[in-house]
């Protein structure tokens, strides 16, 4: 006499084919599923870590960009000027001997009629911001 197995939670933990009927199947080769799922989950992690260090760089440059802007601020700042800086303008920090400090001018160094007065010394070309920093602006002096 044959007796029937019917209990379906012992045919779900069952490797194999329970009835004549039933569609073949083979066991899942676990080992070679969770190395196919790791792969793909460091592969999403990679994606993703280089995705962030690419943000990463971004915010590096803006913020070396920042600290040279807030450098020349103080650099303008500590200079001796006897106007009132227009926003935009580009203006010149020479190097002053006389006074051991800085000076801002409009004057680029091309521009002197006489040449750069004596004991002063180009340092860079400026621009004010609309946020009342200042920007180091390349100039080609040639």
């Amino acid at each position: 006499m044959r007796i029937e197995d019917k209990d379906p939670d012992r045919h779900n933990a069952i490797e194999y084919p329970m009835e004549v009927g039933a569609p073949k199947f083979a066991p899942v080769p676990i080992k070679e599923e969770k190395d196919k799922a790791i792969n793909i989950a460091r592969q999403h992690a990679n994606q993703e870590y280089d995705r962030i260090m690419e943000q990463a760089a971004v915010l590096m440059r803006q913020a070396k960009a920042l600290q040279e802007r807030l450098d020349a601020t103080e650099m303008v700042h500590a200079a001796k000027f006897t106007f009132n800086p227009v926003y935009g303008k580009k203006y010149y920090l020479y190097q002053d001997q006389a006074i051991s400090g800085y000076r801002l001018v409009q004057n680029s160094p091309r521009e002197w009629s006489c040449g750069i007065p004596d004991g002063w010394s180009f340092c860079q070309a400026v621009r004010k911001m609309g946020d009342s920093t200042w920007e180091i602006v390349e100039e080609d002096l040639q």
